[in-house]
């Protein structure tokens, strides 16, 4: 039998996610978009200050790409933090165009990607605010304009409040129908969409797909908890509608352990039992009450806790406040750990070599316009957009075919009544209505975000550089694909220590609250969503170091099974938690001594990248106190060998 070869995985991930990717479109996003760019770079236009509406059109365009799932108020913050780091950036970048550095501008804005990449280290906002940072710092130093640095700075304020006052004020669309949830929904639709979830592990209970159900459930957690808790404003009360939605999502949490102690015990619930969340998530769609609740017969601690949480859950959609949960995510001393750290050290190296690079080579080619060049060095040097040899063919291919598009445009239609800004704004608005669909694919972001950008820099006065901006993309590709071949630079295997490292002390704390019986359950609830993300955090890490080019990616895939090893310990010690609340007997402290100091020295060495130590682990058959801390040791004895391996 003749066996076709395969490709390696980097060769062929930049084609995933081309097909297949659909769902239903995010129609409030879409019109966000296309009410924003638009109308607000044909109101320069019409003014007779074109470079204004240019400026206010770039502060609109970042605040598309960052408009995620949110409430009103943590919007302010996901849009706001990033536009006022863009405004810096461009007072910085203006500041230092002025003092006539010539060469000297490549070493400047290389101290200028040394911030942009310890603030990119702390997390997915600061991620943006320090892309924005450096690209509009480039922007400031490289595009020339009329206007005064604080007037370039306010409009790039103006274009993102134009954005964030839109989403307050546009009345919300009708949600989708569809259980998958759009690209960009809004809060009350990924709190569905958690329920939906839970629905799917229930009914997979028993069966192989019972851990990618969880898997996707923590993924649908993650994105719900960063839309209703994550980068709140200080001192806000949330309104009745957001309240009602973390009730909603607390009462997901109390169905989720129990779902978890189901899976650790391996007995499937009835099909009608299995989808009462797939009622819970109808009845936050809709708004109205979900009906009488099924509850499974409390013969198991996983059905006593199903038959609990669905109780709970009849009085809270009946109008009842749940228990207060609060947010879960780093606090102040591990986001400036994540800043200076190692990590954030190694990939503020990276972002600064990049962005010095290629300014130095942008400013040796024909032309004024050498900022493009750093530009896009500064955009696909983010690990967080999948791996490095796909993120430079997919900014490649989608520049091209961007570049092409605008161009024919530009050949057919030229000035327009004499007028040249007619045809580019309406480019600008359409692209701008596309940003929230064309996430799904970075080619195909880039694809739109290109005619985008040279509508914009057309209106400025780069009237004929289509071409010149495609080379500069490949040169910039080259650039980064040759500094991600430097060791010490936060390069993959940096990423999955890093990510790894966390995880396992998620881990540690996690377990550590379960065996401490008198811990207060909301506390045990953070803390174990706190090891869910991680974990999360930790598997993508490893997905896309296992996609990167040799010699990178050969040997980093060989971490997958720790995660999954990690993530087994997680289910376990919470169906432990479970059994102890009714009434299993307590461990042993000597045994959640020793586990706990396990988890510890494993957090250690995947930081420091050496075999951890040899520590004497309790065979699983001797563990006694509570029947699945058995699990929880075979599990931490096989990360371990595997760690070590």
């Amino acid at each position: 039998m003749r066996v076709r070869p395969t490709l390696p995985d980097w060769l062929i991930h930049p084609l995933r996610g081309v097909w297949g990717t659909g769902g239903p479109v995010p129609w409030g996003a879409v019109v966000r978009g296309a009410l924003g760019v638009g109308p607000v770079v044909a109101a320069g236009v019409a003014s007779g200050h074109t470079s204004a509406g240019v400026t206010a059109g770039l502060g609109a365009m970042f605040a598309h790409i960052n408009d995620r799932p949110a409430t009103r108020t943590t919007r302010v913050v996901r849009i706001g933090l990033p536009a006022l780091a863009g405004a810096v950036g461009m007072l910085i970048g203006v500041w230092l165009g002025t003092l006539g550095l010539g060469a000297g501008i490549a070493g400047a804005l290389a101290a200028v990607g040394l911030v942009s990449g310890a603030l990119s280290a702390i997390g997915p906002v600061c991620s943006a605010a320090g892309v924005q940072l450096m690209v509009l710092g480039v922007v400031g130093a490289g595009m020339p304009l009329p206007e005064a640095p604080a007037g370039r700075a306010g409009l790039i304020l103006a274009g993102a409040a134009w954005v964030i006052a839109m989403a307050a004020l546009l009345p919300r669309l009708p949600r989708p129908t569809r259980r998958r949830p759009a690209a960009r929904a809004d809060a009350g639709e990924v709190v569905a969409a958690v329920y939906d979830a839970l629905s799917e592990l229930m009914t997979a209970v028993g069966t192989e797909a019972g851990r990618p159900a969880r898997r996707r459930l923590t993924t649908a957690y993650d994105t719900a908890y960063e839309a209703l808790y994550a980068h709140r404003l200080p001192r806000y009360r949330p309104d009745a509608r957001e309240q009602g939605l973390r009730d909603r999502l607390a009462v997901a949490g109390a169905l989720s352990e129990a779902a978890l102690t189901l899976l650790w015990e391996g007995v499937p619930l009835p099909d009608e039992l299995a989808r009462t969340p797939a009622r819970l998530a109808r009845s936050v769609r809709t708004g109205q009450l979900p009906g009488p609740l099924p509850a499974p017969v409390p013969d198991t601690a996983g059905k006593v806790a199903v038959h609990r949480a669905v109780l709970l859950a009849a009085r809270v959609f009946d109008g009842e406040p749940a228990p207060a949960v609060g947010p879960v995510g780093p606090g102040l001393r591990q986001r400036l750990r994540r800043a200076f750290g190692a990590a954030g050290r190694e990939y503020a190296a990276r972002v600064a070599l990049c962005v010095g690079v290629s300014t130095a080579i942008g400013r040796e080619l024909p032309g004024d316009y050498w900022y493009w060049l750093p530009v896009t060095a500064a955009f696909l040097v983010k690990p967080d957009m999948g791996p490095l040899f796909s993120r430079a063919v997919s900014r490649a291919l989608g520049t091209a075919v961007g570049v092409a598009v605008f161009g024919a445009l530009a050949a057919l239609l030229g000035p327009v009544a004499g007028v040249p800004g007619v045809w580019p704004v309406a480019v600008a608005a359409l692209c701008s209505a596309l940003i929230p669909v064309s996430v799904r694919h970075f080619a195909l972001q880039t694809a739109v975000l290109t005619p985008l950008l040279l509508s914009l820099v057309y209106l400025g006065g780069d009237t004929d550089a289509e071409y010149t901006r495609l080379m500069a993309t490949l040169l910039a590709c080259v650039v980064v694909l040759a500094a991600g071949a430097l060791p010490g630079l936060g390069g993959p295997r940096a990423q999955v220590s890093v990510r790894l490292s966390l995880a396992v002390r998620a881990t540690r704390d996690h377990l550590d609250r379960v065996l401490t019986t008198d811990a207060p359950y909301e506390v045990r609830l953070r803390l174990r969503r706190e090891a869910y993300r991680s974990l999360a955090d930790a598997r993508r890490a490893v997905a896309v170091a296992s996609a990167e080019h040799p010699p990178f990616g050969r040997d980093l895939a060989v971490w997958a099974p720790v995660v999954s090893a990690l993530e087994e310990i997680v289910d376990t010690a919470t169906a432990c938690g479970v059994r102890l609340d009714q009434g299993a007997a307590a461990p042993d402290p000597e045994l959640a001594e020793r586990l706990r100091t396990a988890l510890s020295d494993l957090a250690d060495a995947v930081a420091t990248r050496r075999p951890p130590t040899d520590l004497a682990l309790p065979a699983g058959g001797a563990v006694e106190d509570c029947a699945t801390l058995a699990d929880v040791t075979a599990g931490l004895r096989r990360a371990r060998e595997l760690a070590a391996s």
